[in-house]
């Protein structure tokens, strides 16, 4: 064990972990609130290049259009989220979206798409009573970051790229944050980072479950500190499920890959694995339901033994000209093209796939939580999309409080010093992420498989008491067999298995989270459906679930949800 003066210390006024819509924004907000301010991004893989927001196809939501309001959205926003917003955040969101749209284009300089009018076009996306998701196409995050990355680099802001975040360090009277412990992955050595900020913006990624979108260096690493720090999660069970994920065959990665949700605004079938539309025996909207009811009605057809050859069900969008779909969804159908299959002509498999983390970090409206010191943005929150998130939703709550983070943080660290770190927290750290590599090495890939296959089957879609029970059975063999399990003495310098054993350490972590917090909700609502508590419980009455990790175990409480602007039944739209 290395003593405490070799660990290479870096001091900054302000570290944002993550570079995606939440990070960037941050940063920029911080830098612009006080150009001299020290201000680092911390992130794993590098900056611009990796992250959710640069995945984001469909769009943003925004009232802009004649005939749309704030109010409006908000009202889908809640109704959406099946009355668990925190109703305050709610309004952030859907009030800042306007602002922030804004500085996008004219102070960033991101091109969106256009009416002939010269105005933005907004398309349709499911859940929503008018048309507001902004988009370039069908490749809308890689616009954003792109310009978001220029930016960064044009201010000199520091980075740490290939730096992983191992964990959040408490300032020696552990009354604050102090720092973080990282690692640089170049060298497989640790490094410690104090900051008198430090924003939580690691992004969610539900790569525990067999079929997912988000790229497999996602782990939940953010919840994961998080938990182990003592900090509070709230609606983790609810996982948000895609209803369009590619179904590309086994052995490749593309399947679970997006197939974007404007496909179905448009006009998009569904078919199951007799060619037959099936969505209108679910839901009146047909194919333009929430995500959701989308994807329990897929797995519906699915056990009903009515699947396509790959276990799914086909997306059919031929009928709408496959001139106009190759104009449209020119991303969409390069991405079928890639995997061997014609969007804009044929039928394509796909499969519901897991997306979007609703729960997370518990956060106020200005993005500081219960540890002063630390701040949160983006999807390692929750609170701001209850029970499910609308489409486009997504990359506006990214970038709405990533910049109120950076405006927060900024004037937060004015008041600040640096804090000493509690040196036994690092110690201990750097000792049980050492460990694997002193143990022999076992076979972590098929504790991987077993993961992904118990979160799908047991933790998926649609639950019941039993499933979630067997589920968290299993998980806590899959823990224990993964604190036994070695990497071996290996080249610590990118090492990619080294890395695995601790992402399948936070998966694992995070997947006993949802669970737990699956248990304890007896109803259905939204993204989180019992098969066994089939009905939503009373509005009025309504609860969300809070999550915590002490001594080794979850611990979880019904919260209340607080109606600060409107109750249900209710609304603040007022017709004309």
């Amino acid at each position: 064990m290395s003593s405490i003066p070799t660990i290479p210390t870096i001091d900054t006024d302000i570290l944002i972990l993550g570079s995606g819509g939440a990070g960037l924004f941050a940063a920029l907000h911080a830098h612009q609130a006080n150009p001299n301010l020290n201000i680092t991004i911390a992130v794993k893989g590098l900056l611009g290049k990796c992250g959710c927001t640069r995945m984001v196809q469909g769009g943003y939501n925004v009232a802009l259009a004649e005939g749309d309001s704030v109010e409006r959205h908000f009202m889908d926003t809640i109704e959406g989220g099946k009355w668990l917003s925190d109703q305050d955040l709610a309004w952030t969101l859907v009030s800042k979206a306007v602002e922030r749209i804004h500085e996008l284009e004219n102070e960033l300089g991101c091109f969106f798409d256009r009416n002939p009018d010269g105005t933005v076009h907004q398309k349709a996306f499911a859940g929503q009573t008018f048309d507001r998701t902004v988009h370039k196409g069908d490749l809308t995050g890689i616009e954003i970051i792109n310009r978001l990355a220029e930016q960064v680099w044009s201010r000199g802001i520091n980075r740490l790229e290939e730096h992983r975040a191992i964990e959040l360090i408490h300032s020696k009277d552990g009354k604050s944050l102090a720092g973080v412990l990282m690692l640089n992955m170049q060298t497989g050595q640790f490094v410690l980072v104090r900051a008198k900020a430090v924003l939580l913006a690691t992004g969610g990624g539900p790569t525990m479950y067999k079929y997912h979108t988000p790229s497999g260096d996602k782990s939940c690493d953010g919840l994961a500190m998080a938990l182990r720090a003592g900090l509070t999660l709230r609606d983790m069970e609810m996982v948000q499920f895609h209803p369009t994920g590619l179904l590309a065959g086994p052995g490749t990665r593309m399947t679970g890959t997006v197939l974007e949700e404007g496909l179905r605004g448009a006009g998009g079938y569904l078919l199951n694995g007799s060619k037959e539309r099936f969505m209108g025996n679910y839901d009146p909207r047909n194919e333009r339901a929430t995500r959701d009811i989308v994807s329990r009605s897929i797995n519906s057809e699915i056990r009903a033994g009515r699947a396509t050859p790959n276990g799914g069900v086909y997306i059919q969008m031929s009928h709408l000209g496959p001139e106009n779909v190759r104009k449209q969804f020119k991303g969409m159908v390069e991405r079928c093209a890639d995997s061997g299959f014609d969007l804009a002509n044929d039928l394509v498999e796909v499969v519901p796939t897991a997306h979007y983390m609703m729960g997370g970090l518990v956060f106020k409206k200005d993005c500081s939580t219960e540890l002063p010191g630390l701040f949160a943005a983006g999807e390692d929150t929750g609170g701001v999309h209850g029970a499910n998130r609308l489409g486009g939703n997504g990359v506006a709550n990214s970038t709405v409080f990533g910049g109120i983070a950076g405006d927060a943080m900024a004037h937060w660290v004015a008041t600040q010093q640096l804090s000493e770190c509690n040196m036994d927290e690092v110690m201990a750290s750097i000792q049980e992420h050492e460990t694997p590599l002193k143990q022999l090495p076992g076979d972590i890939e098929s504790i991987r498989d077993a993961l992904a296959e118990c979160m799908w089957d047991d933790v998926g879609i649609s639950r019941t008491r039993e499933s979630l029970l067997r589920a968290s059975q299993t998980l806590k063999q899959l823990g224990s067999q993964l604190k036994q399990m070695g990497v071996g003495d290996i080249q610590r310098e990118y090492s990619n298995t080294w890395q695995d054993w601790m992402n399948l350490q936070n998966l694992i972590l995070v997947s006993q989270a949802v669970t737990q917090a699956a248990i304890a909700r007896e109803n259905s609502r939204g993204a989180h459906y019992r098969d066994d508590f089939p009905e939503p419980g009373s509005l009025e009455d309504s609860y969300y679930t809070a999550v915590n990790f002490n001594n080794e175990e979850l611990k979880i409480e019904n919260r209340p949800v607080q109606f600060t602007m409107i109750k249900p039944g209710q609304t603040i739209l007022v017709e004309a």
